[in-house]
């Protein structure tokens, strides 16, 4: 996986969770606190939707804890976050771990 792939994983997920944010009206932060804490759909029709919404939550925040590993490996190895962007606007494949 590289650093490029996180963010379109990322950028991939917060369009999904929108889509519940607007469907549902909350977002989607506010809904997997309660999902987390047990709370169940008030209609059956929401199961799927539910249980997708809070495993696109659950990974967008593992990528995002990905890259923010990468980039703080990287600002290490840099000397500024202008060489990490330098980089990044390149498009180099910048390998990151899983």
């Amino acid at each position: 996986m590289t650093l490029d792939d996180l963010l379109q994983d990322i950028y991939a997920l917060e369009e999904e969770m929108r889509v519940y944010e607007r469907k549902y009206g909350v977002l989607s932060e506010t809904f997997y606190e309660s999902y987390n804490e047990g709370e169940e759909p008030a209609h059956e029709a929401w199961v799927r939707d539910w249980t997708a919404w809070a495993s696109a939550y659950r990974l967008w925040l593992r990528r995002r804890q990905q890259y923010k590993s990468a980039i703080q490996r990287l600002r290490a190895e840099s000397s500024s976050v202008a060489d990490v962007i330098e980089r990044t606007a390149r498009h180099d494949p910048i390998p990151v771990s899983p």
